[in-house]
């Protein structure tokens, strides 16, 4: 059994966070307390502080150099995000962005 899920399970909860910290970010708040002190907020950190936990937890499993491959694919997931939540374009940069991440991905399992 691959014992580098956590890693991966917290490389995209992670990417959920940011999600949730940038819809935030997004809205107006009353007063600066209420910026920092509302749900999505709590909730993001949360989650993070989870996936730091996991991350921690897969490292005992999984050799360091592969730990930084397994967190590159955030980017895939961010992307992806941005594209289908906050209707984000993708142009020529980007795809080739993600496209060498991914090769890096590939080459690296290989």
């Amino acid at each position: 059994m691959f014992k580098g899920w956590p890693m991966f399970l917290g490389v995209f909860i992670s990417s959920v966070s940011q999600v949730m910290l940038k819809i935030s970010a997004g809205k107006k708040y009353e007063n600066k307390l209420r910026e920092y002190l509302n749900p999505l907020v709590i909730g993001g950190y949360a989650i993070f502080f989870a996936a730091t936990l996991m991350t921690i937890l897969a490292y005992r499993y999984i050799p360091l150099s592969s730990g930084a491959i397994i967190e590159a694919t955030g980017y895939i997931y961010i992307t992806f995000w941005g594209i289908t939540i906050f209707k984000e374009k993708i142009n020529k940069g980007k795809i080739l962005a993600l496209a060498l991440i991914i090769a890096g991905i590939v080459i690296y399992a290989l």
